[in-house]
């Protein structure tokens, strides 16, 4: 089960709108301009995501600058839709895809359809990259609001609603739970 909200910071504190992302959002960039769309002015709006017991991410925009993005296991997220968005190749630290195959890498042997000589197609693509067990990202997208980097690293199950109370907007994120 997912849940995802955005909380947007006002003059008068937070609002709470939660979003179908996968309706929305295909990449990171969808995801920024959906919550700049939800930001009065260029306040601060996050991203907040949780699959149930398994893994939960924040996503930080502030105005026109770049996502800060922490997500606490990369490895599950990385099971999940959500999670790609927030897994860039940036956030973990790996050279970006290039869209064009690499044709000279291929290697062409005559066991093109999909099982390697050893009959085991577990290494074929490229696309069973290994993704970090544990936390990434930048641990300290919440230190200026109130929950730090050791807060946030310790966090596990209901990570959203402690976050919710470290910001003070505990109430408007049950209204959209």
């Amino acid at each position: 089960m997912y849940f995802a909200a955005l909380l947007a910071r006002t003059e008068d504190g937070w609002e709470a709108s939660d979003t179908e992302l996968l309706d929305n959002v295909e990449t990171l960039s969808d995801l920024a301009d959906l919550a700049r769309e939800a930001a009065a002015e260029d306040d601060t709006v996050l991203v907040l995501i949780e699959q149930e017991d398994a893994w939960f991410g924040v996503v930080r925009i502030d105005g026109e600058d770049d996502p800060r993005i922490y997500v606490s296991d990369a490895a599950a997220a990385a099971r999940s839709s959500y999670g790609e968005i927030l897994l860039t190749d940036e956030l973990l630290g790996r050279e970006p895809e290039d869209d064009e195959p690499d044709l000279d890498a291929l290697d062409l042997d005559g066991t093109e359809d999909g099982e390697d000589e050893d009959g085991d197609d577990a290494e074929s693509g490229g696309s069973a990259e290994v993704v970090p067990h544990g936390p990434v990202g930048d641990p300290g997208v919440l230190d200026d609001l109130g929950v730090s980097e050791k807060e946030l690293k310790t966090l596990s199950t209901d990570a959203l609603t402690e976050i919710a109370e470290s910001l003070g907007a505990s109430e408007v994120l049950e209204t959209v739970r």
